[in-house]
């Protein structure tokens, strides 16, 4: 294929930038403020996993750190003050160290640890060897960072601060401010103190808390630099060379210039190549509830993801869009995500036409090695159906198989591999079911149609246009939800008709008048069956 993609250009330019680098150094930076939400799977983790992944083939080795912003102050937004109990008391932790508030559930240690895990815990499900670290650690443990900070508030001060004022238009730092905030020993705020005097021999300032009015003498282990610095600090201290950012930080003249700024003219060291990238947003039910946000908890974690859908297809769609596209994702609409990645898999082993964006899309979200042929595709539609459709619900994998054949889906012999990817959609799409789907994909087939609700819609003539679909359907090569919604197109019916017509086929399958798109249902029904259901349903009015 001729044409790269987006994310190619971005591994080509770092390898340039870097050619004289044998290690190149990627990373992501987020703030455990709350929900930690896939939205924050896209630049962080599947930009630079995709990147690092297209660098290595250059040759290079590579790192991907995810740098946890932990001693940033905790703001007590209505989201946050929710997750307690007891709103009060937890109001008394707003501007404590993140790392410091309280578990509000009481099963971690501390905030940070419970918000994490949902995240934390699948990184490896959507890249591989990401490396955290937390910037509590970097203060404490890092010599690098210890460095950092020493010069930031001694030597380079006053040019760290004419240098943020470029930026801070009409509320800029005061001309002797210590761009650096000590957590308050005895209201344990991080966001109320002020730095009065640096001593530098014992690593220590001197600070007042504009909360509870103490003063005293706090280490320079014991709280963060301005966000700006410290954001340039671990840059500087972890040689990161490629980090992508959110939209809020790429404006002209914005956060990212200035730290840019920073890092080259009062320190002295290259920034790292960055991509701007735009915020994933969130919707219920056919309703946009706006942007992802971790401190106001809205979105889904990875956790939810990986419970309805396999990690490669939400990489697929970040690395579809491109970077400064909005994404909006919601977990109603999993079958239809599905959907689009099956189809740009179909066109990656051209079995179908498609734009080459597509393939390669699919290709760069694979976190293993393409399957050596085509693998056949059992749609995630037709996994929920056969979920609910089969007596063992898809757990017997020989009786999913059996009903493949038995419709013609399946006509060779299956790999273990394809075996597995079957098993591993049916119990997705089955899950699916139970915490997403609402009642209208729900449904069971029926041991015996309701014949007093059948009697009232199946007239004379609907039971001739049933008679009419049991020898369309009886003549089909094809057993599958084109042909079978093809069979029904064909028949000549009235409005009035048409609504009877389906009426009838719903009880004579589930029992119910009305639900989901019938065709798929019936494809994955052993054809004998449903024609001769339909047969017995149109002799109700003596049609022979």
């Amino acid at each position: 294929m001729s044409g790269t993609h987006w994310i190619e250009d971005v591994a080509k330019q770092l390898v340039s930038e870097y050619r004289n680098s044998d290690v190149i150094v990627g990373n992501g930076g987020l703030s455990v403020s709350g929900l930690q939400h896939v939205g924050r799977l896209r630049g962080e983790i599947t930009i630079v996993d995709t990147v690092l992944r297209l660098v290595r083939k250059s040759g290079k080795e590579t790192r991907h750190l995810l740098t946890l912003y932990t001693v940033d102050a905790w703001k007590g937004k209505e989201g946050q003050l929710r997750q307690f109990r007891d709103v009060e008391e937890a109001r008394n932790y707003i501007g404590w160290p993140l790392y410091r508030v309280p578990d509000p559930h009481g099963c971690h240690a501390n905030w940070v640890e419970h918000y994490w895990e949902y995240f934390g815990s699948h990184l490896n499900d959507f890249a591989e060897n990401v490396e955290v670290i937390t910037t509590k650690d970097l203060y404490e443990k890092n010599e690098r960072m210890v460095k950092f900070v020493l010069v930031s508030v001694t030597t380079l001060r006053e040019k760290v601060v004419s240098t943020i004022n470029k930026y801070r238009g009409e509320k800029k730092l005061s001309p002797d401010a210590i761009p650096f905030q000590p957590i308050c020993e005895k209201c344990g705020r991080i966001d109320t103190t002020e730095a009065l005097e640096v001593d530098p021999a014992n690593f220590r300032v001197r600070y007042v808390c504009r909360n509870c009015g103490h003063e005293g003498w706090q280490s320079l282990s014991r709280g963060k630099l301005n966000w700006r610095v410290e954001w340039v600090g671990v840059w500087y201290t972890l040689g990161v060379m490629f980090e992508p950012y959110g939209k809020d930080h790429a404006t002209p003249g914005g956060s990212r210039d200035s730290c840019n700024d920073l890092a080259e003219n009062v320190y002295g060291f290259k920034p790292p190549a960055g991509l701007a990238y735009e915020w994933v947003g969130y919707r219920v039910r056919g309703k946009d509830l706006g942007d992802m946000g971790s401190s106001d908890f809205i979105g889904f974690s990875p956790r939810q993801w990986v419970e309805v859908a396999e990690p490669e297809v939400l990489r697929f769609l970040y690395l579809f869009a491109p970077p400064m596209r909005r994404v909006v994702l919601s977990l109603d609409e999993v079958p239809s995500y599905y959907d689009a990645f099956d189809k740009a898999e179909r066109v990656f082993y051209g079995l179908e036409e498609g734009e080459e964006e597509l393939s390669k899309s699919y290709e760069l979200s694979l976190l293993r090695n393409p399957f050596p042929e085509p693998p056949f595709q059992l749609r995630y539609l037709n996994a929920m159906i056969l979920s609910q459709v089969l007596p063992s619900k898809g757990k017997d994998i020989a009786e999913v198989v059996q009903r493949l054949r038995e419709t013609r889906q399946l006509t060779r012999e299956l790999q273990p591999w394809e075996l597995e990817r079957i098993s591993t959609r049916i119990a997705l799409a089955r899950r699916w079911l139970e915490l997403y789907a609402s009642d209208y994909y729900k449904i069971s087939i029926v041991e015996k149609p309701p014949l007093d609700e059948l009697l009232k819609v199946v007239d004379r003539r609907v039971a001739e246009l049933l008679k009419g679909l049991s020898a369309a359907l009886s003549g089909l090569d094809r057993w599958d939800e084109e042909s079978i919604k093809n069979a029904m197109i064909s028949l000549k019916k009235e409005k009035e008709e048409e609504k009877k017509f389906f009426q009838a086929l719903y009880l004579i399958f589930f029992g119910r008048s009305s639900g989901p798109r019938i065709a798929p249902y019936l494809a994955m029904l052993n054809k004998d069956f449903v024609i001769r259901r339909i047969e017995e349903a149109s002799s109700l009015a003596g049609v022979s």
